[in-house]
């Protein structure tokens, strides 16, 4: 019997991870995201699918501690000074949207004929954002640290504070409800207050000692336990207090992200954090009643549009009262504009108190999976086809009628020092690039930079490319820098060609577009490292040059094969035929 209760375990862990292998690389891959790439797994195996899962509720409440793991890390990065900071836009803006979003929201269940009970829960429920879709959202996106990533971190905290009045909301509504004494209501706020105030003095001061004590022990896998055990303890902490396992979680993060160990603990529980996240996504792909759907599918697609647009129009409407930019307005309404992971516990309570019936449960949670698997192809649809950022061009002059030497377009990182020989030399350059920011942080330097676009022929005329010897094609985009290329060498063939190759199949691609000289961004300075090590490990320095030319002459001549096919393009190293080996000096 254990032997095949084991094996029914494995089964299931095994298709769980197969199908996020299989499902999250092809979403990815045609532009979905991850997140839309789990739920679309989690669909496939659930109780509406291949059906290997008939209780995807109990996974997603062990999942949800992937919610949890991810508000630890993002709270390791918000230093108390920080998040101080960030109390106006919490208390402020996120407070709010979160007003404004449920009492608007409650009129879709009025005008559906629901009970003003059950109407109020409903929006309030749709109200709290899936704070999960949004952080993964954020994190790929790269936004989480930028002012309009905590701007949306900002009101996912005050969504994550507003289930504690919300629930209280329900038990008042409930049958009976009104019996709960004004003292009852402050007893339960005096031990939420009090949860956290033993929270932050545990924070400042037992675990800096106790992870002092552990590390002294040189015992990895008990300092993994303990960095769990801050997490979930606090986040259980918290849910005794009343208030939601993920805030404590959260403040468990801040208080220790000013610790020395701060990043021993990220790396700890990152994994974990993916894992679990991943699984929830799954869990809520799994969850998705098909029937309920399928038996009631004018009402969900209807309550789906009314709050998803409702929603957004609030959360459109307090951004630009609060100052944001319309691309940011609109960017945190297509981000925000679903229902959340908390709902679920909102509704569970409603139905608990007899608020909402079973059937009334299943067609809201529907609504918020739906709109839930919704949002990735929203924010898709946004990136694909929103308006190009209006950029100010203050100050900027372009390219009229130069003449120079030679002509150097992008002047970023690699163009900066690749200019250097040549104003060393006072040999007259020109020098465009297409990024006002880089511009004029060049001018600070005393660096005349134009402002033009390299991949057009006019500009190109105008900055004197004509006349030039030598066109430097140095941008950080290897389809620009290749679309420059051809323009150049079309246009212009008797100035000499010199790019900046993203890597050794770039380095080919330019090659064959007739680009005079191209140079691997990493290629010399990675070599250089290498004949460092050699010098460090003691090796006579002439024998480092031999080798270090021995290495480029062996890369231009597989260059040379690679062009004419005889051996295959996609090679990039071939050390075995490699002439030296490096000897320690006696």
């Amino acid at each position: 019997m254990a032997t095949e209760s084991a094996g029914v375990d494995l089964v299931s862990v095994v298709t769980l991870l197969g199908a996020a292998v299989v499902a999250v690389p092809v979403f990815k891959r045609i532009g979905l995201g991850s997140v839309l790439g789990y739920l679309a797994a989690g669909l496939a195996i659930g109780p509406f699918g291949l059906g290997v899962f008939s209780d995807p509720m109990a996974i997603l409440h062990v999942a949800e501690l992937g919610v949890v793991m991810f508000l630890f890390i993002i709270g390791l990065e918000m230093e108390p000074s920080k998040l101080w900071a960030m109390r106006r836009d919490i208390f402020g803006l996120g407070l709010a949207q979160v007003l404004v979003c449920v009492a608007v929201l409650s009129l879709v269940g009025f005008a559906l004929g629901y009970p003003y009970a059950g109407s109020l829960i409903a929006g309030a429920g749709f109200t709290l954002t899936s704070t999960a879709i949004v952080m993964q959202m954020l994190q790929e996106r790269g936004d989480i640290a930028a002012p309009k990533g905590q701007r949306i971190v900002s009101v996912l905290l005050l969504e994550d504070l507003a289930i504690v009045p919300l629930l209280a909301l329900v038990a008042f509504l409930a049958p009976g409800g009104e019996e709960v004494t004004l003292a009852d209501r402050l007893l339960g706020v005096g031990i939420g207050l009090g949860a956290i105030a033993a929270l932050v003095v545990a924070g400042i001061y037992l675990l800096n000692p106790m992870f002092r004590l552990l590390a002294a022990s040189r015992a990895r896998e008990v300092m993994t336990a303990a960095a769990l055990l801050v997490v979930l303890g606090s986040a259980l902490w918290l849910q005794l207090g009343g208030l939601s396992a993920a805030m404590g979680a959260f403040l468990a993060g801040v208080l220790l992200s000013e610790s020395t160990f701060r990043h021993q603990l990220e790396a700890d529980v990152e994994p974990f954090r993916g894992i679990l996240l991943g699984l929830f996504f799954l869990a809520v792909g799994m969850a998705l009643d098909l029937s309920v759907i399928a038996d009631n599918w004018g009402l969900v697609a209807v309550s789906v549009a009314a709050f998803m647009v409702l929603k957004s129009a609030v959360i459109y409407g307090v951004a630009r009262l609060m100052g944001a930019p319309h691309p940011e307005a609109l960017e945190r309404m297509v981000l925000m504009a679903q229902g959340g992971e908390f709902a679920f516990v909102l509704y569970s309570a409603a139905l608990a108190v007899g608020l909402l019936s079973l059937d009334e449960n299943a067609i809201l949670n529907a609504i918020i999976i739906v709109s839930m698997a919704l949002t990735p192809v929203m924010v898709m649809l946004h990136d694909r086809f929103k308006p190009a950022a209006v950029v100010s061009l203050d100050g900027m002059e372009a390219p009229d009628g130069q003449t120079a030497s030679v002509l150097i377009i992008g002047f970023g990182r690699f163009g900066q020092i690749a200019s250097q020989p040549l104003l060393a030399r006072k040999c007259p350059i020109t020098i465009i690039d297409d990024d006002p920011e880089m511009i004029r942080a060049a001018e600070t330097f005393g660096f005349k930079v134009w402002f033009g676009d390299g991949t057009r022929l006019d500009i190109l005329q105008a900055a004197g490319a004509g006349s030039a010897r030598a066109v430097v094609i140095a941008t950080d985009r290897r389809e620009v820098t290749t679309r420059i290329a051809k323009l150049v060498r079309d246009a212009f063939p008797n100035a000499a060609i010199l790019a900046r190759a993203f890597d050794r199949e770039h380095a080919l691609e330019l090659i064959r577009e007739g680009v005079d000289h191209q140079m691997r961004e990493v290629f010399h300075s990675a070599l250089a490292l290498g004949s460092e090590v050699l010098e460090v490990l003691g090796v006579d320095p002439d024998e480092i040059a031999e080798i270090a030319e021995g290495v480029r002459r062996r890369d231009a001549e597989r260059l040379a094969l690679q062009m004419t096919g005889d051996i295959y393009s996609g090679t990039s190293l071939l050390l075995g035929n490699a002439e030296h080996t490096a000897r320690p000096a006696s």
